[in-house]
């Protein structure tokens, strides 16, 4: 998949049952995925201090410091998307289309960015 720089709408399709985004921000996308990658790390970190019986503590530690990252991921995500679909939905979309972009903003809201 090239890699572009201009921005375009954001459109989501269905594709075998999963909805995909395009025209995501390649740099957003690549900041992203570093962070992840040293999420997977701290994981692997955390499950070997684990089978190393590391005291307990220390373990929670690392495990709030990964769910930190995890949340800083979804914090992104969120700015992105708010940038991005919520503002092109909220100005071009239809009544039905804007209220089903606020409810999900809600629901992202309520359930996953506590």
């Amino acid at each position: 998949m090239p890699r572009r720089k201009e921005q375009a709408e954001c459109t989501v399709t269905d594709h075998g049952g999963a909805r995909l985004a395009f025209a995501v921000d390649p740099e957003v996308k690549d900041s992203n995925l570093k962070r992840l990658r040293r999420i997977e790390g701290q994981i692997r970190g955390i499950a070997k201090m684990v089978e190393q019986e590391k005291y307990c503590a220390d373990v929670i530690v690392q495990v709030a410091s990964a769910q930190e990252a995890l949340r800083s991921v979804a914090r992104a995500l969120m700015r992105n998307h708010l940038h991005h679909c919520t503002k092109h939905t909220l100005e071009t979309g239809d009544i039905k289309q804007r209220t089903e972009m606020s409810d999900e903003l809600l629901d992202l809201i309520y359930r996953h960015l506590r």
